[in-house]
């Protein structure tokens, strides 16, 4: 059986493409389309990678879950001992239906509410990382006022070039995200001034679909500066939260390995640690971020061809599929692989170079540009690696419910999301009053 590069989970039996043992024509079949499609055993394999490459070590390997937020993933991960790292009150809440634990969770993200931030030193999460001095005060104040202690790390904004989509990198000056490099050693002072605060780390992200180690590496040494400098003024940092970031192959890309990517940043540690003097229990806890490496080639989202149609020298497949399910191509223009499921419905079929579009009613709603393929009506496609940013950045625009959502375990399929109803995307809303 045939995989597909770089998804194993993913491939042809026969001229069928499956996802594990079932193949993706029943899974429509059964389930209808757009459906997205995930792999246990992708998922599984991935984390069973970071979690051999942090073995024997003290690290936490935490799930991004604004790469998916689906509860069968989160409650997949969190069996497997999984940390989590959050951004809002309400993906919070998603952690704990899903059984996650509250001491594994790192609260991160440019504007917590003090309701957010309520919640969660009620949920008792392992730490907040703090993004602004205006954010130490308003968590200094709200813990206060529970009788509490905070927790806290300060994400700090290394100012290093992740090499990546500008929409996606966090970690130069001009970003929203973090606290300037240049800043943070004034922002851990004030921080040891309020005493509902405890400090506990440094927090650095610097971006996402990274394919390089050499910015992480670089980030790492502003890091590990900056807590020779805290440790100078007797401010102990005790973990480091490394972020997370690295990428997946789309197309071409050639990311580092998991377990490489890990070594490197442990090697880098290691030598930080001897030229110290550190015993390995004097070393930090190291803690990491990954969404996209987790789970963004464990899923495809299965979609059906309803128009083919030329205007002038340009062939256009309109397929069930939109942007408002796969938002990615539209806001950065990012490639993901459409394959077809099965050989086309018309056996005549050429192949000619279509764009992949929606129904959406907008001109960026497209999926794919200039795809060599071989179609007819009523054919199935897969987009594949579509497993991160996917069905979480999915909206309803144009009143479009959103697919169904299938964990596939071996030969069984599991539906881990139901289909929206057009009745419930107005469900909440209220006419008006007669006059």
């Amino acid at each position: 059986m045939p995989a597909i590069a770089n998804l194993p989970a993913f491939a042809l039996n026969g001229n069928i493409l499956h996802a594990e043992g079932v193949a993706l024509t029943d899974i429509a079949e059964r389930f209808g389309t757009p459906t997205w499609v995930y792999s246990r055993s992708a998922i599984e394999s991935a984390w069973s990678e970071f979690a051999q490459a942090t073995q024997g070590r003290r690290a936490l390997v935490c799930f991004a879950i604004k790469a998916n937020s689906n509860l069968a993933i989160l409650d997949l991960l969190a069996r497997h001992g999984a940390g989590f790292d959050i951004v809002s009150g309400g993906e919070l809440a998603r952690v704990l239906a899903a059984g996650g634990d509250p001491s594994k969770i790192v609260f991160s993200g440019v504007g917590k509410t003090r309701d957010e931030m309520r919640q969660a030193l009620a949920a008792g999460v392992r730490c907040f990382n703090v993004e602004s001095e205006s954010e130490l005060v308003q968590l200094d104040a709200v813990a206060g006022s529970l009788g509490l202690q905070a927790p806290i790390s300060l994400r700090v904004n290394p100012d290093v070039d992740a090499g990546t989509h500008p929409y996606i990198s966090t970690g130069l000056r001009d970003n929203k995200f973090g606290i300037a490099h240049d800043r943070a050693l004034a922002a851990y002072r004030q921080a040891r001034q309020l005493p509902n605060l405890r400090i506990e780390g440094i927090d650095c992200h610097i971006g996402s679909q990274i394919t390089e180690i050499a910015p992480f590496l670089a980030a790492l040494d502003r890091v590990l500066d900056l807590t020779d400098q805290l440790a100078a003024e007797g401010i102990v940092i005790r973990h480091l939260d490394l972020g997370g970031g690295l990428g997946i192959t789309y197309s071409d890309e050639t990311p580092p390995a998991r377990g490489a990517m890990l070594a490197a940043i442990f090697a880098r540690i290691d030598a930080w640690v001897s030229q110290r003097g550190l015993t390995p229990a004097e070393a930090p806890e190291v803690l990491f971020e990954f969404g996209r490496a987790m789970v963004g080639n464990a899923g495809l989202l299965l979609t059906r061809v309803e128009v083919l149609k030329r205007n002038g020298d340009r062939r256009f497949a309109v397929v069930d599929a939109a942007m408002n399910d796969l938002m990615r191509p539209a806001m950065y223009e990012a490639w993901h692989d459409i394959v077809p499921v099965a050989p086309s419905t018309t056996a005549t079929a050429a192949t000619e170079a279509y764009d992949i579009v929606g129904p959406v009613c907008e001109s960026g709603d497209w999926l794919g540009r200039d795809r060599q393929l071989a179609l007819a009506e009523g054919d199935l496609l897969a987009i594949l690696s579509a497993g991160a940013y996917g069905m979480s950045m999915s909206s309803n625009y144009n009143t479009r419910p959103r697919g169904a959502e299938v964990m596939v375990d071996g030969s069984t399929v599991h539906l881990v999301r139901e289909r929206e109803q057009v009745a419930d995307l107005f469900a909440g809303e209220h006419r008006l009053p007669p006059r």
